[in-house]
């Protein structure tokens, strides 16, 4: 669902849209997103902006609520829990319901008045439409239009014929409504568009055509004043019918994919179109391309997995056909595209075509290995490409094109970068199903200009067996190549076989090595079911679990390895270490999608976890690409966490130009501290000075958008709380001493002043002469010892 709002000003300058199980708020001029409103437990299916108050947005989802927030704040208003999902989940018809939405003082609210509007309606929101004045809503589905009028609680339905004649499909694929007229526009699979009028009357009813598309009609809009229609679909061109006739039409062609979804801004300057790709178009209203925003695209089948890249922690995978997309993590967006294939790709139905299959970064990012292929299986067209990675261009440009590396398809293929041997140390294994495995090195070519290439430098086999997986140890001195049922571990200076490792039935799947202090294990999982961990210092199993893993990924950091099964229709994620028995952490049931492949992703810095059963994260975060293309990850904070606003609203405050009022104030207040300091008056630093995010933004927000106080209560009183200070031993015994002698210090206090300065001139004059200390000036001393004289060096 796509929603371009106006909050308050001349233009639309602020884009919802649902992404997983969050709504994400974009800024249009900034191109940047301003938050996240987190809290559903399911897939958002649809948001609405309110229509009292554009500020706020409602949200429904797979989990059975219905949700009101503050989308500037990221602060949840209102929780309507209605609907009973199993119900709804396994039906086998769609309904249309009302919900009243009732007023209470509380935010999580609950009732059960729903009343059917509509039966057999079609199961997406381009379905169904309401008419002018929410005075009535149209349903369509295959060849039935139905309209409901509200007041006089009437409903007409119309059908077309199911006849396809001369090309024809009259099926409809989505409706939507005038905004000040009594009109329907809805879109056919045939690429008609319909406009139908005198619809208050079941046979006085008439509809027009409008035709340009010669597919499926996507999606329709009207602008504001209803003056033009916008239609989109698969032939990525956004068409504009002016008047509702088909000869005044204008269009906006070639943007990069088949439109799915259309929306006008609330004051009509812009509208955006959602694309296959997962791309968000904005469109101004002379139809002239804006911007757009580009997410994580969907490929058909993501054949490279997920790799990251060393310099920008980026995913790498399959975007665009023949096309590497680099996916930031950080802004959730795509960084940029890389052509590999550099061929133009013909979108015509079984064509073979040659594609993106396998994807290699060295340690440090500058070289990048690709292989291409082309969807012959017989004989398939191979091309391994080495990429070298330029400061100027900011960009991988092509270095050695090797044509035909293997005699069949290449199955798997890693780098070697040691960093004490420099580039001497770079190496490239391929593996393929022509029973070998190649070693790939740098050479350097006899031009002046001193460039390198890439040739064959070493073609190693095992029995004749196809040749499955490759990787290398951490210090890079091992090499380990499965050959279906056989693990082979090779010298990477001598190429000479060390040892194997077998544990029938099956082939082995997966392997990899263990790191930092599990470096001598060598873990693989069979597709019999089987995971075994092998110990390269005495040559035998160390142990094997009966366990059905499809992932198995290392942690680059850590000693932790994360192994996905699927058994039973559900994905279930262990992570261990090879050198203890049992798993660090089990999460069963993790989803019920296949999770196909995982990644660790470095992070910037540690990150400080609280959960015990979390610490296998701190140093990266993992991250899973299920069969369904939905890229998902493991969050380290609690739920409440999770829902604490973010501190975006204080971002604002802090950007906002400076008054003359605020630029006086501001000056006074530090003369006025500098007065202070110079007078020598003591500053005292008040450790609730500096107020938490939780308690700002409980100062900073309207009354009228803030959540219960019973949900406050919890963030507002851990945010009073002083985190208690480790004390020595001997600052306890002296705390101890001086309770001790409190009531007789009290009692003395005029006595110890006048000797505490008598005995102060007494030093001043004697100098070197000693004497004893009373109790009270031995505690005067211990306070002296215990000030922080650390300012003095500034001096």
């Amino acid at each position: 669902e796509v929603s371009d709002e106006n909050p308050g000003s001349g233009h639309g300058q602020y884009l919802l849209y649902a992404s997983g199980d969050f709504v994400k708020v974009h800024s249009v001029n900034t191109e940047e997103t301003l938050g996240l409103l987190c809290g559903h437990a399911d897939l958002v299916t649809g948001i609405q902006l309110n229509p009292h108050n554009h500020m706020q947005v409602y949200s429904s989802s797979l989990d059975g609520t219905i949700k009101l927030w503050d989308f500037m704040d990221g602060i949840p208003i209102k929780y309507y829990c209605w609907f009973q999902t199993d119900f709804f989940l396994w039906s086998d018809t769609f309904q249309l319901v009302s919900v009243k939405l009732t007023k209470g003082a509380g935010q999580d609210l609950e009732g059960k008045e729903l009343s059917v509007v509509l039966d057999g309606v079609g199961a997406s929101s381009k379905q169904i439409a309401f008419g002018r004045e929410d005075s009535y809503v149209v349903s369509v589905k295959d060849v039935d239009l139905q309209v409901y009028f509200f007041k006089r609680k009437l409903l007409n339905r119309f059908s077309l014929s199911t006849a396809k004649t001369k090309g024809g499909d009259n099926r409809f694929s989505c409706v939507v409504c005038h905004p000040t007229e009594d009109c329907i526009a809805t879109g056919h699979a045939d690429g008609k568009i319909r406009l139908w009028r005198n619809f208050h009357h079941k046979k006085g009813y008439t509809y027009s055509s409008l035709h340009w598309h010669h597919d499926t009609v996507m999606d329709l809009a009207y602008s504001l004043e209803g003056t033009r229609l916008l239609s989109g679909g698969v032939e990525s061109v956004l068409v504009q019918w002016h008047n509702e006739s088909s000869c005044q039409k204008d269009f906006l062609p070639r943007l990069g994919s088949p439109i799915e979804c259309i929306s006008m801004s609330s004051d009509g300057v812009l509208c955006c179109t959602l694309h296959t790709d997962n791309r968000i178009s904005i469109i101004n209203s002379n139809l002239r391309f804006s911007r757009s925003i580009q997410g994580l695209i969907k490929s058909r089948d993501v054949k490279t997995g997920l790799v990251v890249d060393p310099r920008t922690k980026a995913l790498v995978l399959n975007g665009e056909p023949g096309h590497l997309q680099f996916y930031s993590l950080q802004s959730d967006q795509q960084l940029f595209s890389l052509d590999i294939v550099q061929r133009q790709y013909i979108h015509q139905a079984g064509l073979k075509q040659s594609d993106l299959v396998k994807v290699a970064f060295s340690a440090r990012g500058t070289w990048l290995a690709t292989v291409e292929e082309s969807e012959e299986v017989a004989d398939p067209e191979l091309q391994l490409k080495l990429w070298f990675y330029t400061e100027e261009t900011q960009s991988f440009a092509l270095n050695t094109r090797i044509n035909t590396p293997h005699d069949n398809h290449i199955t798997d293929m890693c780098f070697r970068d040691m960093d004490e041997l420099g580039d001497d140390s770079l190496i490239l294994v391929t593996t393929g199903r022509d029973c070998v495995f190649k070693v790939w090195v740098m050479v350097g070519d006899s031009d002046p200009e001193g460039n390198v290439s890439w040739s064959c430098d070493f073609v190693g086999s095992y029995h004749n067996y196809q040749a499955t997986n490759c990787c290398f140890s951490e210090d890079g001195s091992l090499l380990a190549v499965s050959f279906e049922e056989t693990v082979t571990v090779w010298d990477s200076l001598t190429w000479d076989l060390k040892c194997t490792f077998c544990h029938p039935p099956g082939n082995i799947r997966n392997i990899c090595f263990g790191r930092q202090t599990c470096s001598k294990y060598l873990i693989g999982a069979t597709d019999y079911g089987f995971l075994c961990c092998w110990n390269l210092l005495t040559c035998a199993l160390e142990w094997n679990a009966h366990l059905n893993v499809v992932v198995l990924q290392p942690d680059p950091l850590s000693e932790h390895i994360a192994a996905v099964s699927w058994l039973s229709k559900e994905s279930s994620l262990f992570v261990f270490k090879p050198s203890e028995p049992w798993p660090v952490y089990i999460q069963r049931n993790l989803c019920k999608e296949k999770i196909l492949l995982a990644a660790f992703v470095p992070r910037d810095e540690p990150e400080t976890i609280s959960s015990e059963k979390y610490l296998w994260l701190r140093k990266s975060q993992l991250f899973f690409l299920t069969d369904t293309q939905e890229l998902m990850t493991l969050s380290t904070k609690s739920l409440e966490e999770r829902l604490t606003p973010s501190s975006k609203q204080l971002a604002v405050e802090e950007s906002l130009p400076v008054t003359p009022f605020s630029v006086l104030l501001g000056k006074h207040r530090r003369q006025q501290a500098q007065e202070d300091t110079d007078l020598g008056k003591p500053v005292v630093h008040n450790k609730q000075e500096q107020a938490s995010p939780a308690v700002k933004e409980l100062l900073h927000t309207p009354a009228h958008v803030l959540p219960s106080a019973s949900f406050l209560c919890t963030i507002f009183i851990n945010s009073l709380l002083i985190s208690k200070e480790n004390k020595s031993a001997e600052e306890v015994a002296d705390e101890v001493e001086m309770e001790s002698e409190k009531a007789e210090d009290d009692s003395d206090e005029e006595d110890v002043t006048a000797m505490e300065q008598e005995d102060t001139s007494h030093i001043e004059l004697l100098g070197e002469i000693t004497c004893k200390l009373s109790k009270s000036q031995e505690k005067e001393l211990r306070k002296i010892r215990k000030m922080d004289y650390s300012w003095i060096s500034a001096f």
